[in-house]
């Protein structure tokens, strides 16, 4: 199950995309948006969002 952003938290400050291995975080929009095809689970994104704006479900 990939990563969840919830638009309304992002502040697109891109730590997310900054921490993720795979590169499956872009900011489009100063929001991030996660490529399920390419998220690997690992959660690296949850744990560095200092808005916990990004969930595993």
């Amino acid at each position: 199950m990939a990563a969840i952003v919830d638009k309304e938290k992002c502040t697109g400050c891109g730590e997310c995309v900054e921490s993720c291995p795979l590169g499956a975080i872009e900011l489009q929009d100063d929001v991030a948006v996660v490529d399920p095809e390419t998220c690997g689970d690992c959660g690296a994104c949850v744990d560095v969002c200092p808005v916990e704006a990004i969930s595993m479900e």
